[in-house]
């Protein structure tokens, strides 16, 4: 293949997802066994060895939740696909089969070639070869599998020969096919990144572990709960299929102001993109300039205020701070022609709203994600009009300016990508339950395929976990800001360039920027790269501090003293310009780094007044507020 001829990005993807959707259809109706030579004897669940092992009793809950599940598989038309399941369950799976269909899968890849087809058949018999003789003279207790992965840790992949083969045929199928990628050199550095992120997609999704018909621990549940696992898996899959959205937690578990985003406080200030929060000191003095928080509106705000012990919010109010929060409206039709001139100016009215409210001359920011990037533009217009003494400090959460290194998202705004987001927002604005798909599928394993393996296949309850409730209350996005964003920012990286974006009428130059500023990263940031967040200090011109905090986009964030959880990484030497010098010469702290950034902001502006009058919101006749926290807009769906 010549490098002309390399598939486009969007002819890429579009080739690895079709492949993805025939996976879905083909593994149901083609890995039954066929009885290939040398393993028609394998052991395997078998029909009549259940039935033999069964009480009258139990055969007869068995029928009475058959019954409930045909009902329930007829209401989605999907009875083809009860009745490979039974089968499975009467017979064993070929290996054999298994992988002559993952070869097949291996021809259709865009850069396969018939040298990576007999290099699969080779390894594969290899590996079929040691597997079988291990079995046939260690037995099943000492098997020594080469090739681990946590999908297959219950020992019923290991200790039963066909799944074993299953399984490790599989991983070796990913990885020669993730190396086939790596070989190819008939594509570009960018694109070859793209097709490997695709592969893993595909890779991922053929796991024999995501259907029933090749995973043993999914049959082996249905034979224990009499086939009332495969009933509630059904119940869940069609509950996901009405919302249209998949389920990660139990949906019953939380409400907004009472178990979840309880934090007390009042809404002060509202417009119709956002409504600003104050909330309720809790020590009787507090540091005269007060904070704001931008959270991101791609999610909502209360991440940082999950419950008592995990709340930033609530952390942040009893060291003294004045705490404002902005809780963005999530996009419908009336906002369809909303941008980002919009969002930077909600910004400053936010600024100036605080401002005037606590009579003080300028307030400290924090930006989380994508509304640090925008308070980013924010300070350089600030700058630009003599105006940047309202802003006292600002802080940024894992949030970007240079998307340069942007990670795995940059595989998402080619022009075929960006043409599919702007026909998925016609009404105005982008279903926020494509942007929770498009994450999820960045670590697709951990939050889709767990999931349907676990709720779907196995039939387990949703755990009452916060954080994945948070996860999955998502906001819809205006549709003209967010392909200006993908575009100028993610695909052109402009805001990195002198006065190649403005916003009402102000051009951007972020190397103005003076104003005090502490980074927060998360070194294992998979949606904001570490790498990315620090290029940040190679554009503002003011005094940074950088820390480096241990996990990811979320849990290195909300990580409080008192969890003893993680770790940060701090390095003082002024002379150090790379991620991979500060890594070198940093100093690591055991916990969280919320206590530095505390002692950060005291040091900018340490004086103190006494929580009384507007400090207190709501206590004064005169200081007329909308309503309780968290407030309507969160609340919008």
């Amino acid at each position: 293949m010549k490098k002309t001829d390399a598939p486009s990005p969007a002819d890429m993807f579009a080739k690895i997802f079709d492949l993805q959707r025939e996976a879905g259809q083909k593994v149901m109706a083609t890995l039954m066994p066929a009885g290939a030579d040398g393993l028609a004897g394998m052991p395997g669940p078998s029909a009549a060895s259940l039935s033999e092992a069964m009480p009258a009793g139990d055969l007869a809950e068995w029928g009475k939740n058959a019954a409930q599940m045909q009902k329930l598989w007829a209401e989605f038309a999907a009875t083809q696909a009860k009745q490979a399941l039974e089968q499975q369950m009467a017979n064993p799976p070929d290996p054999m089969k298994f992988a002559g269909y993952l070869q097949e899968f291996q021809k259709k890849m865009p850069l396969a070639s018939p040298a990576d087809l007999q290099s699969f058949w080779q390894d594969a018999s290899a590996l079929w070869t040691g597997v079988i003789s291990q079995f046939a003279t260690a037995g099943t207790a000492e098997v020594d599998l080469p090739r681990k992965d946590r999908r297959f840790k219950d020992d019923l992949w290991r200790t039963q020969p066909a799944y074993a083969l299953i399984h490790q045929t599989y991983l070796l199928m990913a990885e020669q096919m993730e190396a086939m990628v790596d070989r190819a050199d008939s594509i570009d550095a960018a694109k070859r990144k793209q097709l490997k992120f695709a592969t893993r997609a595909l890779i991922e999704a053929l796991s024999p572990a995501n259907f029933a018909a090749t995973n043993p621990v999914v049959l082996e549940r249905a034979k224990q709960t009499k086939g009332a696992s495969m009933v509630k898996g059904m119940q869940h899959l069609l509950a996901d299929m009405k919302r249209g959205q998949l389920t990660h937690t139990d949906p019953d578990a939380f409400t907004l102001g009472e178990n979840i985003a309880t934090s007390p406080g009042k809404v002060v200030h509202e417009t119709p993109l956002y409504q600003l929060i104050q909330y309720s000191p809790s020590t009787e003095e507090v540091l005269e300039i007060p904070l704001i928080i931008f959270p991101p509106w791609i999610n909502r705000f209360y991440i940082l205020d999950l419950n008592e012990k995990k709340s930033f919010v609530r952390w942040a109010v009893a060291q003294g701070i004045t705490v404002f929060m902005v809780s963005w409206k999530s996009a419908d039709a009336s906002m369809r022609n909303v941008v980002w001139d919009d969002y930077i100016a909600a910004q400053i009215d936010a600024i100036d709203t605080v401002r005037e409210r606590l009579k003080v001359p300028h307030v400290h920011t924090i930006g989380y994600c994508v509304a640090g990037t925008t308070l980013a533009a924010t300070l350089a217009i600030l700058h630009r009009r003599g105006e940047e003494d309202r802003v006292k400090s600002c802080t940024f959460f894992t949030a970007q300016v240079d998307f340069d290194r942007a990670g795995e998202l940059l595989h998402f705004v080619d022009d075929g990508q960006l043409a599919n987001v702007d026909a998925m927002s016609d009404k105005g604005y982008l279903d926020g339950r494509y942007m929770a798909a498009t994450f999820n599928l960045l670590r697709s394993t951990d939050l889709i395929w767990n999931y349907v393996v676990n709720n779907y296949l196995m039939g387990e309850d949703y755990p009452a976990f916060d954080l994945l409730h948070w996860n999955g209350d998502v906001t819809n996005l205006p549709a003209k800001w967010h392909g200006a964003y993908l575009r100028d920012l993610y695909r052109d990286n402009k805001l990195v360039q002198k006065d190649a974006l403005a916003a009402s009428g102000t051009p951007i130059d972020l190397s103005l920027v003076k104003t005090p500023t502490y980074v927060q990263a998360g070194k294992e940031d998979h949606i904001a790269p570490a790498e990315s967040v620090w290029r940040l200090r190679e554009h503002f011109s003011g005094p940074i501090r950088f820390i480096l905090a241990g996990s990811g986009h979320i849990a290195g964030v909300v990580n409080p003293p008192g969890s003893g959880k993680y770790q940060y990484w701090t390095n003082d030497d002024p002379d150090v310009t790379t991620l991979s010098a500060f890594r070198e010469g940093a100093t690591e702290h055991p916990g969280s780094w919320w206590p530095d950034w505390a002692q950060w902001l005291q040091n900018e502006a340490p004086k103190t007044v006494k929580a009384t009058g507007k400090r207190q919101p709501g206590k004064l006749k005169s200081d007329t507020v909308i309503e309780d926290a968290p407030g309507r807009y969160v609340m919008s769906r």
